[in-house]
């Protein structure tokens, strides 16, 4: 079966995602590629999505006017898997708030139930690499990369937390559904990439 992987095509580092997620099917010696996807009709086309980072606001009230959220909502609802990375996690929670306004009205997702914290670790400037364990991903600590990210501040009964910074929650699974404070598109490590694909090909073998 060829693979077909969209990544949202609105802002964020677009074309570093659809790179990595390339050359971790060609690894992995799977047909499919990585697809830009910008309209409705593509997302129903699609096995898997990525929700990249970027500016969650924009990305969201965009995805609003288009159709793109209800065209997402309705792909996730028939079990398509997505991975939401930095502003992607804010976008798929049910709930955001900021540290300087509180509770943000920004258009949401509400795919994943946690609570998210946006721009926790300060300005761009601040940006930190740091080596962490994700659940589910082998091969030792992963070189994870923060860039204004969010984090979890809160998580419901069905969300597995599955990568920590201390005691902070930066990495959640809900059935098929990912959400990462960090970038994995960021960094030669495709293990993460990996990790999806093998989550699209189990879940659309599957179905």
């Amino acid at each position: 079966m060829k693979l077909k992987i969209g990544v949202l095509g609105i802002q964020g580092a677009i074309e570093e995602h659809i790179a990595a997620t390339n050359q971790a099917l060609k690894e992995l010696g799977r047909e499919g590629e990585a697809v830009l996807v910008k309209k409705t009709e593509e997302i129903k086309s699609i096995h898997g999505l990525i929700i990249p980072g970027g500016e969650s606001t924009v990305i969201g009230y965009t995805s609003l006017l288009t159709g793109l959220f209800g065209a997402i909502r309705e792909r996730a609802m028939q079990s398509m898997p997505i991975l939401g990375t930095c502003a992607g996690l804010v976008l798929l929670a049910k709930r955001v708030y900021d540290r300087a306004v509180g509770e943000v009205k920004q258009p949401l997702l509400g795919l994943l139930d946690v609570t998210v914290e946006r721009n926790v670790f300060g300005r761009q400037r601040e940006s930190f690499e740091a080596r962490l364990r994700v659940e589910g991903v082998e091969g030792g600590d992963y070189p994870a990369v923060f860039i204004r990210a969010p984090v979890v501040k809160e998580v419901g009964g069905n969300v597995k937390v599955i990568c920590r910074l201390g005691s902070t929650v930066v990495g959640v699974k809900q059935d098929l559904i990912l959400g990462l404070s960090f970038h994995p598109e960021l960094t030669s490590d495709l293990r993460i990439h990996k990790y999806f694909i093998k989550l699209v090909e189990e879940t659309s073998t599957s179905s």
